[in-house]
């Protein structure tokens, strides 16, 4: 009786009560729930986005908030959801939004981990957010690729792959469909980097004396037209990058030219004028996990993301930051534990893993500041004073590392319904062992059997490996929320575990064995 009183004292904090409350009835939990504004719901078209989404997922719940999603706080605690798809139109979105986005997924409970897996569904206009909302009612496996980022290698899990090398100047390389050999090229030929040929001149015009990058130079290799060519011959499923950005801008690799955006499109900023992305109508995964800025849409249609989603029909952009990056470790653990695992997690899942495996590390490494908000400083030099305030919020000292984590924990945005069934195709040899589980009475047996070819590398994340992340621990996506489970007595596992998930770190599994994880669970009241 006492449950039922605060669940529903809980629900009547928030501006909105749903349905089944007005009916004086208790409400169900539903396994996703639709955050939305009221700006949203007042709008017609934007309202489609919600009764589309309310179509897809059936049994969903709506919540309403006015200002901040942090207004439905309440009925989120009542629900306990496992998907969050917050609708909101682009003007309203910005760095802080994402921010508490990411708190709020930990404040359900009182443990440190999040609760539900999120997304924000928006776009240019309603039209373009419903597009992304109907063009995610089927799976999606990503079969090609084109990317930035030169720890792809070989690009292995694709059928059809191109890369621009970020580590060597000039290099390129492809393979098509059907092929295997990667074919790799040197560019040669260069052209004016037309964005920095405009800032010399404006400064020149202006008589100041402009602070230019150390790789500066008015010409660049032609990278920006290699970029252009692969888009449109191999019409990737999934982009990755990872160089300079901006909110407005895409700087390929060397600083070599930029993507731009404007009314919405993605254009190649070439020196003899501007032109659009060649698109196909295909739907597309962006993977911005090394660009600074790339995931904010900054309260303006007029941005990046909102492009990339608009003209590109992204309709899903994981691992983009909303503030500078140095440290890397959110945006490249989320890339890792999707590229070592193929098959096994969708995009939002690994993203989830990566964040949960953080949060276990930052309590190892500086546990003053797991609850703690981050302290973002402006200006030019702002990490001096964010550095000098986190150090001080954990006792007067603080690592690198812990510092690193901390900043990174809460800036990273997921764009697209975080339910999606999107992920890569699986790979012979490369997920090794089954993993079964067992759920009877107040205790639940997570079975792992390992084949001949395991590798303990392997499942650390030898396949992909990225100088911002260490070794990745066993990990384990609960089909089904547990209720409070922990290891039982005996288990000596180093472990994380929640309602949600199993990470075992340094595991130390051999081929050809079977492990059984045994945790309690509290029993059915």
């Amino acid at each position: 009786m006492k449950k039922w009183i605060l669940g529903l004292l809980l629900l009547c904090a928030g501006l909105n009560l749903p349905e089944a409350v007005r009916a004086r009835e208790l409400p169900r939990r539903p396994e996703y729930v639709i955050v939305a504004s009221y700006r949203v719901s007042n709008d017609p078209e934007w309202m489609d986005v919600i009764e589309a989404l309310k179509k897809k997922h059936k049994g969903s719940e709506v919540c309403y908030y006015k200002e901040s999603p942090r207004e439905v706080m309440g009925n989120l605690r009542w629900y306990y959801p496992r998907y969050v798809a917050v609708v909101e139109k682009p003007e309203h979105i910005g760095r802080d939004f994402v921010v508490d986005l990411n708190r709020m997924s930990r404040e359900v409970d009182d443990d440190i981990y999040a609760d539900f897996i999120w997304g924000i569904i928006t776009g240019y206009d309603a039209r373009a957010a419903l597009r992304l909302v109907n063009d995610t009612e089927k799976p999606k496996v990503l079969r090609s690729a084109l990317t930035t980022v030169s720890v792809l290698g070989d690009g292995h899990w694709f059928e059809d792959f191109a890369f621009i090398s970020d580590a060597k100047p000039g290099l390129v390389g492809e393979r098509a469909k059907g092929q295997t050999t990667l074919v790799e090229a040197m560019v040669t030929d260069s052209a004016d980097n037309r964005m920095y040929r405009d800032m010399v001149q404006k400064a020149m015009d202006e008589g100041k004396m402009l602070r230019l990058p150390k790789d500066f130079s008015v010409g660049k290799l032609n990278l920006l037209q290699r970029f252009y060519d692969f888009y449109v011959k191999h019409d990737p499923d999934v982009v990755i990058t990872a160089a300079h950005a901006t909110e407005k801008n895409l700087e390929m690799p060397f600083s070599s030219g930029n993507i731009m955006c404007r009314d919405g499109k993605l254009y190649a900023d070439f020196p003899d004028g501007p032109k659009d992305l060649v698109e196909s109508g295909k739907t597309r995964v962006y993977l911005p996990v090394g660009n600074c800025l790339m995931g904010n849409v900054n309260n303006t249609k007029e941005s990046m993301a909102i492009a990339f989603m608009n003209s590109a029909r992204v309709d899903m952009l994981a691992g983009g930051y909303v503030v500078e990056t140095w440290y890397g470790r959110n945006g490249w653990g989320g890339l890792c534990y999707f590229m070592n695992n193929p098959g096994r997690y969708t995009i939002p899942e690994a993203f989830f893993l990566n964040q949960q495996d953080m949060m276990f590390q930052l309590r190892q490494m500086a546990p003053a500041l797991v609850n703690k908000p981050f302290p973002f400083a402006e200006g030019p030099n702002h990490m001096n004073p964010e550095y000098a305030s986190a150090a001080k919020m954990n006792g007067g000292t603080i690592s690198t590392d812990a510092f690193g984590f901390f900043y990174d924990r809460d800036v990273v945005a997921l764009y697209g319904d975080p339910a999606w069934d999107v992920r890569l195709a699986e790979q012979p040899d490369a997920n090794d062992y089954e993993v079964s589980y067992k759920v009877k009475s107040e205790e639940c047996v997570v079975t792992i059997e390992t084949g001949p070819n395991y590798s303990e590398e392997r499942l650390r994340g030898a396949d992909f490996r990225s100088p911002h992340v260490g070794e990745l621990p066993f990990s384990f996506l609960f089909p089904k929320r547990l209720r409070n489970p922990r290891l039982a007595d005996g288990q000596s596992w180093k472990a994380a575990v929640d309602e949600n998930f199993l990470l075992i770190y340094e595991p130390n599994f051999e081929p050809n064995k079977k492990y059984t994880i045994t945790l309690t669970i509290d029993p059915l009241r």
